[in-house]
């Protein structure tokens, strides 16, 4: 009978390389753990803002894809219960596999395994959240879908963008595809988005900027909540987790959905990428485990492609490909891949209001922000979001992101086969001074803030680790790489101009995608 080898031994060494192609693969006596193949023209890993428009655009031009998925479906609908709601039902559809002991430093009770909604991806000086599921990040962020000004994107990504077809082209375009709407008056002065009419007040008392936030929500939805047509999940702030009653236009139900609806794009779930690796004839090879929902592996397969587009989230995107390099599965990778990670300036603040009494249950997601742009080397923006269900403990939250200069980097370390990020203290620290001062204006005398950033460092929009300009070119081929492409944060050098990084993400890729079909398709996949 063949020898067994481990995926690690298959991939050690510099020989690796050259015999990946040819080399099965036995699963060892104990588990028997089928081992099967597939060929395809195009793999994509991750199916969320960079995953979902690369399917969608690539099938629109005829060319088949494999989107390789390590979540599960989070289908929703009027009065579901299909996300977990933080203050009644907290359980183990929360976190990735047991990833989550922690959540803004706060420890949780453990849940039994589960391929949740949300991992943490430790590193030294700031960790990392990471959504699972089909849509990705779209499933748990809180939708706030900015556009970048002309000159804080300039000072921030390549002018080679071209600032001016983003803005008529490509941002446009994905504000159609999630039907960006504003919270209409109505629901703003319902008794439950006091917090909100709160935050605006106050916002305009300090004297900064203030306007409403584009958001992928159909507000209907709420509307309805207040009618009683529907249990409460927007107007009682119960969202954290995802919205069950639907009317979020997520990447699932957009993106991705449209892209099925061709024929030509099919997703797999439950397919947790493992290794990539360069194939002797030059295409690409990617390992899979076919695993449960409690994380047990059922099958491992190995996919072999003409293509391979990276959309596993910047965090997973950068460790694959780290991991490759290290190991020789894929030579000669860029110098700067691993480097050139930001934190977007992520800051989240626990504001307690003694003056008003913001009051139970709390609308949400997001209805206002405050930006602050005139400086693109500070430029940030601030906003308010509700707590889940409490009793009345007079509190929000408010949150703040923007431009920083700081940067880490990924480190592979043999021993756990994996590449960690170091960051350094206070790498944020410009713009963190900047926020505060002015989220500390915003809440007046009378209020407290406490920084769960501070207390626990850690950012929910990772950017770098595969760069343009370092890594990739701004199409997101991998440098000296035919067939190899990066389209997610890790494309975005460290920041997302001062705004949330889901909406420039989706437009960098609606970019990306339109060159590589135009110059790559039926030439290089």
């Amino acid at each position: 009978m063949m020898s067994a080898f481990s995926r690690r031994r298959l991939l050690s060494g510099a020989a690796a390389t050259a015999g990946l192609a040819a080399m099965p693969i036995s699963a060892s006596a104990s588990t028997r753990v089928p081992v099967t193949r597939e060929e395809h023209r195009v793999v994509i890993v991750g199916s969320g803002f960079g995953g979902g428009v690369t399917a969608l655009r690539f099938a629109q031009a005829g060319v088949p894809s494999l989107v390789l998925e390590r979540g599960i479906r989070w289908p929703t609908g009027p009065n579901a219960e299909t996300f977990p709601r933080v203050t009644t039902s907290a359980d183990k559809r929360m976190f990735w596999l047991g990833s989550g002991p922690s959540l803004f430093g706060i420890s949780v009770p453990p849940f039994e395994r589960y391929t949740g909604l949300l991992e943490r991806v430790p590193g030294h000086g700031m960790d990392i959240m990471c959504a699972a599921g089909v849509g990705g990040g779209s499933l748990v962020y809180q939708g706030m879908t900015l556009q970048p000004s002309q000159e804080v994107f300039n000072a921030n990504l390549p002018e080679r963008l071209d600032y001016s077809r983003m803005d008529s082209v490509y941002y446009p375009r994905v504000a159609r595809m999630l039907r960006l709407e504003t919270a209409p008056d109505e629901l703003v002065n319902s008794k439950t988005y006091l917090p909100s009419r709160i935050f605006a007040r106050n916002v305009e008392r300090a004297g900064y900027a203030l306007e409403k936030v584009p958001m992928p929500i159909d507000w209907t939805y709420a509307l309805r909540e207040l009618e009683g047509d529907m249990k409460p999940s927007y107007t009682n702030g119960d969202s954290a987790f995802g919205v069950n009653n639907g009317g979020k236009h997520s990447v699932d139900v957009t993106y991705v959905a449209a892209a099925e609806a061709t024929g030509l794009a099919r997703v797999a779930t439950l397919h947790n990428v493992t290794d990539v690796a360069m194939a002797r004839d030059g295409r690409w090879q990617v390992f899979v485990d076919r695993i449960s929902t409690d994380g047990t592996v059922l099958e491992k397969k190995i996919i072999t492609a003409k293509a391979l587009v990276m959309a596993a989230g910047a965090a997973n995107t950068t460790k694959l490909l780290m991991r490759a390099g290290a190991k020789g599965a894929i030579p000669d990778l860029p110098d700067g891949l691993g480097t050139n990670w930001g934190s977007n300036g992520d800051r989240i603040y626990f504001w307690t209001n003694l003056a008003d009494d913001f009051g139970t249950p709390q609308g949400g997601p997001v209805v206002y922000c405050s930006k602050e742009w005139d400086d693109p080397g500070t430029a940030n923006t601030i906003i308010q979001a509700s707590i889940p269900p409490l009793p009345n403990i007079r509190s929000t939250m408010l949150v703040g992101y923007g431009v920083s200069e700081g940067r880490g980097h990924f480190v592979y370390d043999s021993v756990r086969d994996d590449a960690v990020l170091r960051w350094p203290f206070d790498g944020d620290g410009v713009l963190y001074q900047r926020i505060q001062q002015r989220a500390s204006d915003i809440v007046g005398p009378g209020s407290t803030l406490l920084d769960t950033t501070a207390v626990y460092p850690s950012t929910w929009h990772p950017l770098g680790g595969a760069s343009m300009g370092t890594v990739c070119d701004l199409a997101g081929r991998v440098l000296g790489h035919r067939g190899l492409y990066v389209l997610d944060g890790a494309l975005l050098p460290g920041n997302a101009a001062a705004c949330n990084p889901s909406m420039t993400i989706a437009a960098v890729a609606e970019r990306a995608t339109d060159e590589l079909i135009a110059e790559d398709a039926g030439v290089v996949f």
